[in-house]
């Protein structure tokens, strides 16, 4: 198996005058009670490759290194530590930017890796995720302190691959995207588009401080070390790129078997979103898997959890804003019987049962604020589970052109759990979307066959 050597080790520093972020008097950044859970799930790691005609390979790691800290300059909470205030009992995100190249900043790395092919990388969909896990660098989550970023680049054969492994205390999915179209645009040229809010005392949750200070001592009594949730063994993962079109036959499917009922509006039974119609089939094709192995019963519960971005939302007073750089997600469960998704029209009975959801989290999207509760719920059983991340509005291929060329391929590498779908757009635009799903050996062609062959 191919290793990748690591040639250089340096550290990209914010200036000086942009160690306070926008609008904020202190350079401590206390977390939310939304922030606060996400200490136990602390990584975000995504690998971004890239294949054909590149720049000289040095000359493409300095101008991805001046970029990051003009970058950094405009999120300030990147290149900060997540400490522990003990007089207090706060954990916060200290963005004052102190230290030098030696302890300060963010961690750069460059590495060699000649011998993986990024053509093959980008193009393959089962993932090698042994390759994907050394485009990565390290980043350490207790105790704390503890860095909050750091990025790896990768010389491969045929082209590049740019790791940013984040804590997903201080950023979700929605914020990654942002941090990473603002470094692509710093680095061709081009002018900021978003400038980025950090005020957590924007998301209005009752009793504000304390509340994350309770929760804090509910899920970590023993700050400043922090005992992460195990990672679990290396699933195999696949993914899967469903066109605009297909969509469309499958929203046609689903419609074709919604009715509305007394229960409901013919605002219920409206087309259902990208999203809804995706995540309703990979849903499906997960029970259908289970069926197909004997490994699951028609009367057996079986769950979907997915979160919920709560930005712009106007059910929340005042509403927290777009540009919202922070975690600002909310969990969200769906349950029904693997019978009626085996069923017929079992795709537009999970399609109707997520859409409940939604507009659950619609009118209350700060209920379920306290997800790990929400999730332990169903994980302290035997259960069915299938986890989605992300969002078919993500614009990963969109956003991620550093000056150089399209975006070949990216992946989530932290997915740790068999039943887990992570969603972009997928590459070329057009409402395309990609979906890469994390499945036990056993399941995965039975996956592949009714998730595949849905569409027609």
């Amino acid at each position: 198996m191919p290793s990748a050597k690591v040639v250089e080790v340096a550290r990209v520093v914010v200036p000086a005058t942009a160690a306070l972020p926008p609008g904020e008097s202190s350079s401590l950044l206390r977390l939310s009670a939304l922030d606060a859970p996400w200490l136990l799930v602390p990584l975000i790691q995504r690998v971004l490759i890239y294949d054909g005609q590149l720049p000289p390979f040095a000359s493409l790691v300095g101008s991805l290194r001046a970029s990051l800290a003009a970058t950094l300059a405009r999120f300030p909470p990147l290149a900060g530590r997540i400490v522990f205030l003990p007089s207090t009992g706060d954990a916060a995100i200290d963005c004052s930017g102190s230290g030098s190249e030696l302890d300060g900043g963010v961690r750069f790395l460059v590495a060699e890796m000649d011998e993986a092919d990024a053509g093959k990388l980008a193009g393959d969909a089962d993932h090698d995720v042994d390759t994907f896990q050394q485009l990565l660098p390290e980043l350490t989550t207790s105790p704390l302190p503890v860095e909050v970023l750091a990025v790896q680049v990768t010389r491969l054969r045929g082209g590049v691959a740019v790791g940013v492994a984040l804590h997903h205390a201080v950023v979700d999915g929605r914020a990654l995207w942002m941090f990473l179209e603002a470094w692509a645009a710093a680095c061709r040229g081009d002018a900021a588009s978003v400038e980025p809010s950090f005020d957590r005392a924007a998301i209005a949750l009752p009793d504000g401080e304390e509340l994350t200070r309770s929760t804090l001592r509910k899920y970590m009594p023993n700050l400043p070390q922090v005992s992460p949730f195990p990672s679990g063994p290396i699933i195999p993962r696949r993914t899967f790129t469903i066109a605009e079109e297909r969509i469309g036959r499958l929203k046609q499917r689903i419609g074709q078997f919604i009715r509305p009922t007394h229960e409901s509006s013919a605002k219920a039974s409206r087309p259902p979103s990208s999203f809804v119609a995706v995540t309703a089939l990979a849903w499906v094709s997960y029970v259908q898997s289970k069926q197909h192995a004997a490994a699951i019963s028609a009367d057996q519960d079986v769950y979907l959890y997915f979160f919920f971005d709560i930005r712009g939302r106007r059910s929340i007073v005042p509403p927290v804003s777009e540009s919202y750089f922070g975690t600002c997600v909310t969990g969200c469960l769906v349950k029904a019987k693997a019978g009626d998704l085996l069923a017929e029209d079992g795709i537009a009975t999970a399609a109707a049962a997520l859409q409940g959801e939604v507009r659950r989290a619609v009118e209350d999207p700060l209920a379920n604020w306290d997800w790990i509760a929400l999730a332990a719920s169903t994980l302290s059983r035997d259960t069915a589970l299938v986890s989605i991340s992300g969002s078919t509005r993500f614009p990963a291929y969109e956003v991620a052109d550093f000056g150089w060329g399209p975006l070949g391929r990216t992946e989530l590498v932290t997915m740790n759990s068999a039943g887990q779908v992570v969603l972009v757009a997928a590459k070329g635009g057009g409402g395309g979307v990609q979906a890469s799903v994390c499945m036990h050996p056993d399941h995965m062609e039975a996956f592949d066959k009714h998730f595949t062959y849905s569409f027609d």
